[in-house]
């Protein structure tokens, strides 16, 4: 009965972080749906960043964008920077982990794009030269968010999107920002593509 009782504190868990988030971030989550539908009407690309898990989300989200969600329908322009293990270690080797992001955001980056972020916590620097290569290039952030926020939440602008789980826990914080990125997917596709 006892690894019944955890993997049943496990959902219940999980269960009770979603439920504060839909209350707390629901109007966010949309309104960060509408920021990369206007991004993608305006030719522009969604460059995602994170690191360890939040890069692997990071990925999925751009896996996703790029084939599909649910329903077949012409890819849609994500790269997860975090993906590149080239370019990673170069700039890591040449100059250092906290420019890991912004030399390619730099790269890459054009005013129509918009930096989307993962952080279970907001603390790396490598995130807080992100955000702000991504200003220098004119993009906009929409930021998953975690903890206390950390460095990052202070980076962004106004107009700007952030949605900061409300739990200290990196694993409970990781399984609502993919319920988080699959609500923007199918946002997505909806407004484009009116997907059912």
């Amino acid at each position: 009965m006892e690894l019944e009782d955890r993997i049943i504190n496990h959902f219940h868990s999980a269960m009770d972080v979603n439920a504060h988030t839909i209350e707390q971030y629901t109007p966010l989550i949309a309104h960060a749906s509408e920021v990369l539908l206007h991004c993608l009407a305006s030719e522009g690309k969604i460059l995602c960043v994170g690191n360890g898990a939040s890069a692997a989300l990071a990925q999925h989200f751009c896996s996703l964008l790029v084939n599909r969600f649910r329903t077949e329908r012409p890819g849609l322009p994500a790269m997860n920077l975090a993906a590149d293990s080239s370019s990673l270690t170069a700039i890591i080797e040449d100059i250092s982990f906290s420019d890991v992001y912004s030399k390619q955001i730099s790269a890459f980056g054009q005013p129509n794009d918009v930096l989307l972020m993962a952080t279970s916590h907001g603390k790396a620097s490598s995130l807080v030269q992100a955000i702000q290569a991504a200003h220098d290039r004119e993009m906009q952030v929409i930021l998953l968010n975690g903890s206390d926020g950390g460095d990052v939440t202070a980076l962004l602008r106004p107009d700007e999107v952030e949605i900061c789980i409300p739990s200290n826990d990196p694993i409970l914080v990781h399984n609502t920002q993919l319920m988080v990125l699959h609500c923007l997917c199918d946002l997505i596709d909806y407004q484009l593509f009116g997907a059912q």
